[in-house]
């Protein structure tokens, strides 16, 4: 698996996809828009130490790099807080995959969620209607590794 984190603004956060990447085997991470990139300490203490050990690339455009991936056959799976969206628990890829996520105020952009393979939702029972950015990641990662 392999995950892309678009225009992530919390360092912090950045340091726990690293974290979660490194936790369920993710091959790569692919930093596009304005997320930052290590080395920085915010990251690294989230991290701790997968930043150095995951591997990564910082990418400007976005949708060129959607259209590479899936070029090279790979499904894109782009995760936000849509409840028309496909529920997680239904999404079982048979093939390795890419997650994209986006940031918390604004998620993907319409361009992003159409060129992606599949729109995904992780379903919430409680009154609010998402969950923070990295937390989201933990939960399809482990989910889609099962």
């Amino acid at each position: 698996m392999k995950i892309i984190v678009h225009n992530i603004r919390s360092l912090y956060n950045v340091g726990a996809f690293f974290r979660n990447a490194d936790a369920f085997g993710v091959s790569h991470i692919y930093l596009s828009g304005y997320t930052a990139t290590p080395p920085r300490l915010e990251i690294s203490k989230t991290a701790l130490g997968a930043d150095e050990t995951i591997s990564w690339s910082k990418h400007e455009d976005v949708l060129e790099l959607i259209d590479e991936l899936k070029a090279e056959n790979e499904r894109v799976y782009a995760f936000e807080s849509d409840p028309s969206f496909v529920h997680l628990d239904q999404v079982k890829p048979d093939h390795d995959a890419v997650l994209i996520f986006g940031n918390e105020p604004d998620g993907l952009a319409t361009d992003i969620l159409d060129r992606a393979s599949e729109r995904v939702y992780i379903p919430m029972r409680g009154e609010k209607t998402s969950l923070n950015v990295s937390v989201a990641s933990g939960i399809a990662l482990y989910a889609m590794s099962l």
